[in-house]
């Protein structure tokens, strides 16, 4: 089975579909003669030319708006924005006009359009290009989020949003683009809004999404060296929310830590806290415990943002802390 980065998933994947479908366009800054911020275009502009890869100029606001005229008028376009963080330009075009065009003409036209856009931290790139923003979206009906965590979901779940009638917001964590991992030949598309238990367990339920899936893989290898059996789950989809496989997992170990890298308060780990309270309240040992990153502006400083992320030993602490206080200390 073939290795490959989450980059090079990305980009073999635009590449796939920029082939098989002539509907499908890429739009965004930079993203043509430079190849993009983060070389996920790489080599697209010269093989598929400037009228499938559109370069743009600094201007989140009106290339979105482009996309989403041609995406009512039948096209497919994918839109690189640089970071997240950017995406704030165009919240307008994506929170009025993208995710609700659909419910407001009564399905006369769709939006089949994707967003593309990479975020977090740990590259020392200051707070205003730090975030994890994604709860901005996830809150909103309408809009599909995504957030793969492997090379391989980078490819199933990009096939699956460039297909898919609806907008989507494609999330890529820039700490993830050189992990590697296993891409089969003839992956297809997943299912948007399914997540995935990616580790079996006994003990305790880890759930995360993004760069904490992969960081809850690392922790749950440690664990088992102590013999703690921790199940991970993936929640791969933030829009919709596979509630089902969350609440089953639960229901298995009977104790939960949510790991999220965006902020504590408000957050996605809140969302899924809530989630099982309602479906598996009778089932906990104790209480649901979050780690997520400080409530500060991220700082530049390396050995500041380092201390403001969660990390692998916060969550470490967290599941041995849960397990202690239920008398399950190893």
């Amino acid at each position: 089975m073939p290795v490959m980065t989450y980059r090079e998933a990305l980009r073999s994947t635009l590449r796939e579909e920029l082939l098989r479908d002539d509907d499908v366009f890429l739009i965004g800054e930079e993203i043509g003669v430079f190849e993009g911020s983060y070389k996920i275009t790489a080599g697209l502009l010269t093989e598929f030319g400037e009228k499938r890869v559109r370069d743009t100029p600094i201007a989140e606001t009106g290339f979105v708006g482009a996309a989403i005229g041609a995406a009512m008028l039948g096209l497919r376009p994918v839109v690189e924005i640089m970071t997240i963080n950017f995406s704030l330009l165009a919240l307008d075009q994506i929170v009025n006009h993208a995710a609700k065009i659909y419910g407001m003409f009564g399905g006369q036209t769709s939006v089949p359009m994707v967003i593309r856009t990479p975020g977090g931290g740990g590259q020392q790139l200051g707070a205003t290009h730090s975030q994890n923003i994604e709860l901005y979206y996830a809150f909103v009906p309408g809009l599909k989020v995504v957030a793969p965590s492997t090379p391989a979901d980078a490819k199933a779940l990009l096939l699956a949003a460039i297909r898919d009638d609806d907008p989507v917001l494609f999330l890529e964590n820039l700490a993830l683009y050189n992990s590697s991992g296993e891409v089969p030949d003839d992956l297809g598309p997943a299912e948007i809004g399914r997540a995935a238990v990616t580790r079996e367990g006994t003990d305790i339920t880890v759930v995360g999404y993004s760069r904490m899936a992969a960081v809850a893989h690392e922790v749950a290898d440690q664990l088992a060296e102590s013999g703690i059996s921790a199940e991970v789950v993936d929640l791969r989809s933030l829009r919709p929310l596979d509630r089902d496989t969350i609440v089953a997992s639960v229901r298995k170990t009977g104790c939960a830590v949510v790991a999220e890298d965006d902020w504590l308060t408000y957050g996605i780990g809140a969302e899924i806290a809530a989630t099982i309270s309602d479906g598996a309240f009778d089932y906990l040992d104790a209480p649901v415990r979050r780690v997520a990153a400080a409530e500060v502006p991220l700082p530049y400083a390396k050995p500041l943002e380092q201390a403001a992320l969660p990390s692998a030993d916060s969550l470490v602490t967290a599941v041995r802390e849960t397990l202690a206080a239920v008398g399950r200390r190893r």
